[in-house]
């Protein structure tokens, strides 16, 4: 393993979601390699900052309001037991902690789903911050560095099980320098780099019937602003610090003019 693949696995290895084989790999690539050591450190090191610094949010009355009113809708279409007559109180016991233990199985199962839902959105949003954090402390941000689209694209394709479309926005002041393969909803993702000014760009793009729910179209996590945007048959995810509203319009051109020929 040389240091361009054990890149590409470094973030997925220390967030211990490699398989046993290239797990093993990469530890022994680590072993050799001071500068992707080096690196891995720094994950570790800004894994434990974002554990500890990272804020926490309360869920919405939306979600408080939705948790009651399904509550009340089992109870009213839940028949009464029947009474029946037992021949010991422990079988009535029995009974009752059989129905009260489906009734919280159910109520465990909706709340955690609305749970999960809730929480996609901005998970994500924070994943694509995490990766390109990792990238600008790793200097790790371009693989195959070129503006050329006929360079980038190939050197995707050949590592993805998705040909993503490339193009350079130079024109517009958005040069395209290059790009490099992520681990996004632990899948692995093309992600472009475009500059702007003293600015970098990273764009995620994946198949627009990528399993996790998208975050809205523009948040702001830690400093950094998330923008998103659909269209050419892909999804798109921006991550940098440029000003919101810049962010939001390059990510929808890239979205709506990408799939031109």
């Amino acid at each position: 393993m040389n240091c361009a693949d054990a890149s590409t696995l470094l973030s997925a290895y220390t967030d211990g979601e490699t398989t046993m084989l290239q797990g093993h790999w990469v530890k022994r690539h680590l072993a050799a390699c001071p500068n992707c050591a080096a690196a891995y450190d720094d994950m570790l090191a800004l894994r434990a900052r974002l554990r500890t610094e990272a804020p926490r949010h309360a869920a919405p009355p939306e979600l408080r309001a939705r948790v009651l009113a399904t509550l009340d809708a089992v109870r009213a279409s839940t028949p009464p037991p029947a009474r029946l007559r037992v021949r010991s109180e422990r079988w009535r016991w029995l009974s009752g902690g059989a129905l009260a233990g489906c009734a919280a199985t159910a109520l465990a199962w909706f709340v955690g789903t609305a749970v999960i839902d809730w929480r996609a959105n901005e998970d994500l949003a924070v994943e694509a911050v995490t990766m390109h954090v990792h990238a600008t402390l790793g200097n790790q941000q371009i693989q195959v560095a070129s503006s050329d689209r006929h360079t980038v694209k190939p050197w995707l394709s050949a590592r993805l099980d998705y040909s993503p479309p490339v193009r350079d926005f130079a024109q517009d002041g958005f040069p395209l320098v290059g790009g490099r393969i992520d681990y996004l909803d632990r899948h692995p993702v093309a992600t472009l780099v475009y500059r702007v000014r003293n600015h970098t760009i990273d764009v995620y793009v994946r198949p627009e019937t990528a399993t996790r729910v998208a975050p809205s179209a523009l948040r702001t996590i830690r400093g950094f602003n998330v923008a998103h945007a659909t269209g050419s048959g892909m999804d798109w995810l921006a991550v940098s610090d440029v000003n919101a509203d810049e962010l939001t319009g390059f990510v929808q051109k890239l979205a709506r003019e990408s799939g031109m020929p």
